[in-house]
């Protein structure tokens, strides 16, 4: 589907027209769930965005905050007992948008950055689309 395409949402019990409101934009998942991360790809190729890097842990997210390409990320606020504090300065350093997924609600977001954008897990696709759509680029 080109950028601006249409696709068909459900609202209630009703289908409607909507615009893909994320086609082309590329996110990275920091996830420790592998299952996790397996959800939230089909998600985002359900709202038209494209997975296009992923982690689980702490080394491999810096890496990836430094070095890949994407236009925003999703972030767990835990990986494996270790916060995500560091990969979120990368991103700031980078001036790249991100959200925060947590099943700790907002005491569990770093202090410093408790007003991004945060998914309560678990989440919903809906829940997903709103926050996504506060901090990604719109498509061209």
């Amino acid at each position: 589907m080109s950028a601006g395409a249409r696709g068909r949402v459900w609202h209630g019990d009703q289908m409607t027209d909507t615009m893909k409101a994320g086609e082309g934009t590329r996110i990275l998942v920091v996830e420790d769930e592998l299952m996790i991360r397996m959800l939230l790809d089909g998600m985002l190729s359900d709202l038209g965005y494209t997975m296009t890097a992923e982690a689980g842990a702490i080394d491999d997210a810096m890496r990836l905050a430094k070095q890949a390409d994407f236009d925003a990320a999703i972030l767990d606020v835990n990986l494996n007992g270790e916060p995500i504090t560091p990969v979120v300065e990368i991103l700031v350093e980078r001036g790249l948008p991100f959200v925060f997924a947590t099943g700790y609600g907002q005491r569990g977001v770093p202090e410093a950055y408790r007003t991004s954008p945060t998914l309560q897990k678990p989440f919903q696709v809906e829940a997903l689309a709103q926050a996504l759509a506060a901090v990604a680029p719109k498509p061209s």
